[in-house]
């Protein structure tokens, strides 16, 4: 049995405690937050018990770290310090200083996973197979849409950033695992936009060069009126669509792929589809075999390198290098509103 540790209590761990009632050697146990109501609330739903941040990880294997980005660094050092694993909520960290000592952290112990779902969805490791056989992407194009978040701080400044840095991480995700083997270089350039009465980002379209010569297109809004999370890619034998949300498909020169079959009795078929389900799996396998997590930090910190080098190049104009050669103490969006 599988001891698992929530360090916050927000929607996402409401998501995660509906994937592991579909793994019977998994359960919760504690659940810490900012608020005593919400840690009790989320523990009545889980079967865990509310604690308190200082009392993680009380126990537990592992502990999900899906706290306020800015304290991610705190809570993932908590919970290797008690001998457990951490797995970080995306984005990893609101600087890359802080990504580089969980990056440091992980490679020490090698109890630090990044929780990025999508690289566990079936249906995604469909598309990138399929992407794969099409050779070396001649065209890629990735654009997650949906309205802006009203729960938590996601709107405020000290998130560490807006629509790009909070959904655009795992859409860039995406065009990471779609475009390989080929890596980002640079990103040539990034035009974001603030809706009214937001100091931060709710549209970013960014444009990222390949060593492959490709030139992909990643799109994150919080301006949509219903979400849809897609992805095209073409190559020199064809052509791959994905759609994630709201159905989930992955055509192959428009021919329907097969896709698995979600098991039985879970809360929404999406648990599985976006790979939720496999995550915590893979994290149980990980465990129980006394391995390092995967994906680990290092992803999580590439994600990073290129949403700051955007954030940067949308104040500057200017193309920005990858990994990102700027200040690694200062969040997003104060690359792109401080000078």
């Amino acid at each position: 049995m599988v001891a698992l540790a929530f360090a916050g209590a927000g929607f996402v761990t409401a998501i995660h405690g509906l994937a592991g009632d579909a793994l019977p050697d998994l359960r919760v146990v504690h659940v810490a937050s900012r608020s005593t109501r919400s840690a009790r609330r989320r523990a009545a739903q889980t079967g865990g018990i509310a604690c308190t941040y200082e009392e993680l990880p009380g126990g537990a294997d592992v502990v999900l770290v899906a706290t306020p980005p800015a304290l991610h660094r705190r809570e993932a050092e908590r919970a290797v310090d008690g001998s457990a694993l951490a797995l970080v909520e995306a984005p990893l960290a609101t600087t890359l200083q802080d990504a580089d000592q969980l990056v440091a952290l992980g490679a020490r112990s090698g109890r630090v996973g990044y929780a990025e779902n999508l690289v566990h969805s079936p249906t995604v490791v469909e598309a990138v197979r399929a992407c794969r056989r099409l050779g070396s992407l001649t065209h890629l194009e990735v654009r997650f849409a949906q309205g802006r978040p009203d729960w938590g701080d996601h709107l405020e400044p000290s998130w560490g950033g807006g629509a790009l840095f909070d959904l655009g991480v795992h859409a860039v995700a995406l065009a990471l695992l779609a475009a390989a083997p080929a890596r980002v270089t640079s990103v040539v350039g990034a035009e974001l936009l603030a809706g009214a009465g937001l100091d931060l980002d709710d549209d970013a379209t960014v444009t990222l060069a390949f060593d492959s010569g490709l030139r992909a297109e990643v799109r994150a809004t919080w301006r949509a009126p219903a979400p849809t999370w897609e992805a095209q890619a073409a190559g020199p034998t064809g052509a791959v669509r994905l759609e994630l949300v709201p159905h989930q498909s992955v055509e192959v020169n428009g021919v329907p792929v097969v896709l698995p079959s979600p098991p039985p009795g879970l809360a929404t078929p999406q648990l599985h589809h976006l790979g939720y389900v496999a995550q915590l799996e893979a994290l149980t396998a990980d465990i129980e075999a006394g391995r390092a997590p995967t994906p680990g930090a290092q992803l999580g910190r590439h994600v990073l390198d290129i949403v700051c080098a955007a954030y940067r190049s949308a104040r500057t104009g200017l193309e920005e290098a990858v990994p990102f050669t700027g200040p690694r103490d200062r969040t997003p969006l104060q690359l792109w509103r401080e000078p």
